[in-house]
């Protein structure tokens, strides 16, 4: 079965830090772009960052630039979100979603088939708190 299972939320003070986790299992790591979103109570789905796991191609939203860090092994079909200097507008449920495909174009196609609809496969989320 095609799985991917989030960890690492938490709650943490404005300014902290946080990793993390979407264990993926059930398909080949390789041929799929992986990324992060996040939705908060009465906001839209909003994209945070991907990587295309055959290149390490690599995307992120404006908003999470310099503060984020995707990144993947690999070895343990693990892809990683590094988020420092975190503020409360950060505050969400954090889902990986995987796209079948490979380097640049697919990024792109990750990034309009999230807000489009019809990604392959997601988690059940993890949630970010980031208190004040």
């Amino acid at each position: 079965d095609v799985q991917l299972v989030e960890s690492g939320g938490g709650l943490v003070q404005t300014g902290g830090s946080l990793r993390l986790s979407c264990v993926a299992s059930g398909f080949t790591f390789d041929d799929y772009v992986i990324g992060w979103f996040r939705q908060a109570p009465g906001k839209e789905r909003e994209g945070v960052a991907c990587i295309s796991n055959s290149d390490g191609t690599t995307y992120y939203g404006d908003s999470m630039k310099g503060r984020f860090t995707i990144s993947s092994d690999k070895a343990k079909n693990t892809v990683y979100l590094q988020m420092d200097s975190l503020q409360p507008e950060d505050t969400a449920d954090y889902f990986c979603a995987a796209d079948k495909g490979q380097g640049a174009q697919a990024i792109v196609l990750w990034w309009w088939t999230l807000h489009r609809g019809g990604m392959d496969y997601w988690g059940k989320g993890t949630l970010v708190t980031v208190s004040t």
